[in-house]
């Protein structure tokens, strides 16, 4: 199957190796080697991801049966996890994991919010062009301006029906 679905728990494994392979070299170069490392020991573990996966918070782009890219949403309703291989950008994946993950939020949330470091220019950029908004930056305690945190929100808007329906034919 290509596309993006709901994450199950036998998507665990790869969804954490997803993490070790794609998370250091994308955020050494913006906040060090030792803060992305700590990113993938904290938020890419397999303790962390299944209970996201058990709570119905995780949903993946594969190709050819592949993880090709992670969103996730915390038990706060926040997108904490938005990261496609970076063969896989610019082709569409990014919207529909964000669609994806707004379909699952409960009803009477109307809002889709997301946070990411300030160093991370081009994700920046991708939530602007998504129609995300800053509401807030707070700083980070060492004062490092890499690794202060940029919080945006958006109306929840879909591109499309969620879950697609099934092919006809």
């Amino acid at each position: 199957m290509n596309g993006v679905r709901l994450a199950e728990p036998s998507d665990v494994e790869a969804i954490c190796q997803f993490g070790e392979r794609h998370i250091p070299p994308h955020y050494t170069p913006l906040i060090g080697e030792a803060a992305a490392q700590h990113q993938v020991r904290q938020w890419w573990n397999e303790s962390h991801i299944d209970a996201a996966v058990t709570d119905g918070r995780v949903v993946v782009a594969e190709t050819d049966g592949r993880v090709v890219g992670v969103g996730q949403c915390g038990p706060d309703h926040v997108v904490y996890k938005l990261y496609l291989a970076p063969e896989h950008r610019g082709h569409g994946l990014g919207p529909r994991l964000l669609d994806a993950l707004a379909s699952r939020l409960p009803e009477g949330v109307d809002q889709l919010r997301i946070e990411h470091f300030a160093a991370n220019e081009r994700a920046a950029a991708f939530y602007e062009r998504e129609g995300f908004a800053v509401e807030r930056i707070e700083p980070d305690p060492t004062g490092d301006p890499a690794l202060a945190v940029v919080w945006r929100a958006r109306p929840i808007t879909l591109r499309e029906e969620w879950p697609p329906p099934p092919a006809l034919g």
